[in-house]
């Protein structure tokens, strides 16, 4: 986006600073400027001249000697144009002065080129006459400058004023880099706005109105959009009796510094509205549109187009278009159509003012290789409400320039109008995110000059303003006319500044060094798996854990879904190691999977942390066991854990594997791989993995620490051997010594497992220590064998046999 400062002075008039100041204010309020370029850049001592006489040079057939009238005297000037005539006024460098660049229009010299008195040919020249690109700018921007010669000026330019002045060439033009929220600020009256609020000016926006001839408007046109979700609102005027011709000079001047080549009166006030309201318009000729009638529709597949750059595009069904009753005459806010554009014999026009979708826009241009000025306007989304002020204001122009007849009234098709967006004001919550102590009356004086209105403790957001929508949109508004600068340094407030990690990263952590210091070593596995991962595993058909989700744009097969299991990755690491000949390996992994509620997708997935622990050579089923119980421990679970042999997990050894249970809830899993799953993954050995489920243990976690002093009284320990069937387990008998043990049972542990000659077939024998306490006394025998008594009887119950 670019614009003059001549331009934002026309609305913000009492606006007086230097380029550079308005350069760093404008950035500072949000509006970044990206640089900035002097037009009179190296012009100096530049006056307008009159050609007295001409002569032809003494000694050169393509030389003439010009007498010029500067105004205070007569001076002498030797030139090589063709296209100068005595009376004609020119702009003159003086000796002494400066000029841009070449007449060639090449590239602009950085310091320009300094004129110096001296003679051509033997005859003395004092002064040189200057083309448009001597002048540092091109014919694209004045067009009745000559292919090839001096610039000729106006016929009532006055003798010996500044020619640079008169030009128009005494300004700065401005680059922006403005967001894609702030559409507003791609119009120059979104930029002198801003302009108004950064300097504290009064911001005078023109009023537009069109008097119109008092004929109805719908007696010469009508529209139908039938396309309403590309198409919201759809603004149309006549336009008769049109008189085309050059436009005015203050025209000319302010399109060619926003980097727009003047044409005529009708396309120029066209462009000056796109770049004044940021609102693009186009002009049918009426004559060429069938049925007078617009109609705004999607394409056909396969339908060809030609646009006014004379090229045939090729159409489908997502591009809107413009219609007569006939035929498509235009590619909506993107370019019109060849069959339908303005001519030096037009009479009428029909002016467009629409608003079209912005996503649509934007993917059409992409689709047919073009991008316009008014579909980069388009993409970003525009207000509806914009369309019929810019309208009017085309009108205005078109009566103010007299270059036809407005016809009364105005086509509107409006499927809806945008309200504007009310939002809590509350300066004090304003303030404390801040981190300031602005008043409530500072406040609304910045939204003044900004449109925003305030309603009690409700700001009204201008329809305009899209990216005004919560309260912190509106601090930020504060913030930026208060001054980002100005902003105290303060620390910021909450759980963050006291330097902990949260709960669920701290359980985390303390699970990771737990591994490692049983020896594991962390690995990382992909996400994306393969749908063979699940006939490895040997998973049933029906296993809710195939249910994985399908990847859009996958790499490949192997890389086709989000995985459900973390065992794969896990596996293919241990098989890795095997086979580089690794013999004692032991991995942990701490990764999500991913669980969906229902497929296809309607809602995110159960993203669920598990942490995986895989090891295959040293150690057995138990030592994995005591890592998990390791980390219980540390996680502060001092609850007793459950293992319940049937797990149900069909990739493991059905007689060597166990859900995890603690506190009734089931923690996760651990046991030894199951042979064909090893085979299938290459692993020539033993392996065994656990698998922790994190959410739960985060919620059975606990870094709450209860200490008791040492024990005063001494401890008494009874041993017991026992013969039981090989079915029952050590934690039932473990559950019955904890159930009957009562406040005087301290620990208990298992010395002694045995099998053999000795002991019936069937069976095994089991010894345990018992330790009793008392924190207030010496235990006697009598206490502790009613404890005891207890615990072997209820042993008994269960088919238990002692040991003597």
């Amino acid at each position: 986006m670019n614009t003059a400062l001549s331009w934002i002075k026309a609305y913000v008039p009492d606006l007086d600073v230097t380029a550079q100041e308005y350069t760093d204010a404008m950035t500072l309020t949000g509006t970044k400027v990206e640089g900035y370029e002097y037009l009179d850049k190296n012009l100096e001592k530049i006056v307008v001249g009159q050609i007295k006489s001409i002569e032809k040079h003494p000694d050169a057939d393509k030389l003439i000697v010009c007498q010029v009238d500067i105004g205070e005297r007569t001076i002498q000037i030797v030139t090589g144009a063709p296209n100068v005539k005595e009376g004609d006024k020119v702009p003159v460098v003086l000796a002494g002065g400066r000029v841009a660049g070449g007449h060639d229009g090449g590239a602009l010299p950085e310091n320009g080129i300094e004129i110096k008195k001296g003679k051509l040919r033997g005859v003395e020249s004092d002064g040189m006459m200057c083309s448009i690109e001597e002048l540092g700018s091109s014919r694209d921007m004045y067009p009745d400058a000559p292919e090839y010669g001096i610039y000729i000026m106006k016929e009532d330019a006055p003798v010996g004023a500044d020619a640079v002045e008169l030009l128009g060439l005494h300004d700065v033009v401005f680059e922006y880099e403005i967001t894609s929220n702030r559409v507003d600020c791609y119009s120059v009256l979104g930029i002198a706005r801003e302009a108004a609020a950064t300097f504290g000016k009064k911001f005078v926006p023109p009023v537009p109105e069109a008097k119109g001839n008092g004929e109805d408007v719908h007696d010469y046109a009508s529209v139908e959009v039938v396309d309403t979700d590309l198409c919201p609102r759809y603004c149309g005027r006549v336009v008769k009796n049109i008189k085309i011709g050059p436009s005015p000079e203050w025209m000319q001047r302010r399109l060619a510094a926003s980097g727009i080549r003047p044409i005529n009166n009708l396309v120029d006030i066209t462009n000056y509205v796109m770049e004044e309201y940021g609102q693009p318009m186009h002009a049918f000729d009426l004559d060429t549109v069938a049925g007078h009638k617009i109609i705004v529709k999607r394409a056909k597949d396969g339908d060809e187009f030609q646009t006014l750059d004379g090229q045939m595009r090729k159409l489908d069904g997502e591009i809107l278009m413009i219609n007569d009753a006939e035929k498509e005459i235009g590619i909506a806010g993107i370019m019109g159509g060849e069959n339908s554009k303005i001519t030096d014999h037009v009479k009428t026009v029909l002016f467009e003012s629409a608003c079209f979708d912005g996503t649509n826009i934007r993917l059409s241009a992409k689709r047919l290789g073009m991008r316009t000025d008014a579909s980069g306007k388009y993409e970003k989304g525009l207000d509806p409400n914009n369309a019929e002020a810019a309208i009017n204001r085309a009108c205005q122009l078109i009566e103010e320039l007299h270059c036809g007849e407005v016809v009364s009234g105005m086509i509107d098709v409006c499927a809806k109008k945008p309200e504007p967006v009310r939002i809590p004001f509350h300066p004090e919550k304003i303030n404390k995110l801040l981190g300031t102590s602005i008043s409530r009356e500072e406040m609304v004086s910045y939204f003044g000059t900004l449109e925003i209105q305030v309603d009690g403790d409700e700001v009204i957001a201008p329809t305009f303003r899209q990216d005004l929508l919560c309260e912190a949109d509106i601090a930020e508004e504060v913030a930026r006319f208060f001054g980002y600068d100005k902003i105290p340094t303060t620390l910021p407030s909450g759980e963050a500044t006291t330097g902990k990690l949260s709960y669920k990263l701290r359980v985390e952590e303390a699970v990771r060094e737990v591994a490692e210091f049983c020896g594991y070593s962390q690995g990382m596995t992909y996400s994306f798996e393969s749908p063979k991962v699940f006939d490895k595993l040997l998973l049933p058909e029906d296993s809710p854990l195939r249910r994985a989700i399908p990847i859009s744009n996958p790499l490949g097969e192997d890389f086709s879904i989000m995985r459900t299991t973390p065992l794969n990755g896990i596996l293919t690491s241990l098989a890795l190691n095997y086979n580089r000949r690794n013999k004692d390996v032991k991995l942990y992994e701490l990764g999500n999977i991913y669980l969906p509620e229902t497929l296809p997708l309607s809602e995110l997935p159960d993203e669920r942390m598990q942490m995986t622990l895989g090891s295959y050579g040293e150690g057995d089923f138990f030592t994995l066991k005591g890592a998990v119980e390791e980390i219980f421990d540390k996680l502060g679970m001092r609850e007793k854990t459950h293992y319940d042999p049937q797990a149900g997990k069909p990739f493991l050894h059905p007689g060597r594997q166990a859900q995890i249970l603690y506190g009734g809830r089931v923690m996760g899993y651990m046991g030894e791989v199951h042979p064909e799953v090893l085979e299938t993954y290459g692993i020539g050995d033993r392996a065994y993995v656990a698998v922790l489920d994190m959410p739960e243990l985060v919620k059975a976690a606990s870094f709450d620490r209860k200490y008791t002093g040492i024990a005063r009284f001494p401890a008494v320990t009874r041993d017991i051997s026992m013969v039981m069937d090989k079915g029952l387990m050590a934690g039932q008998i473990e559950d019955v010594i904890e159930k009957n043990g009562g406040e005087l049972l301290e620990s208990y542990h298992l010395f002694d497992l045995y099998e053999g000659a000795q002991i019936a077939a069937g069976c095994k024998s089991m010894a345990y220590s018992i330790t009793f306490r008392a924190k207030d006394r010496t235990l006697e025998d009598k206490d502790v064998n009613a404890v005891m008594d207890r615990i072997l009887s209820e042993l008994k119950n269960m088919g238990i046999e002692l040991r003597s």
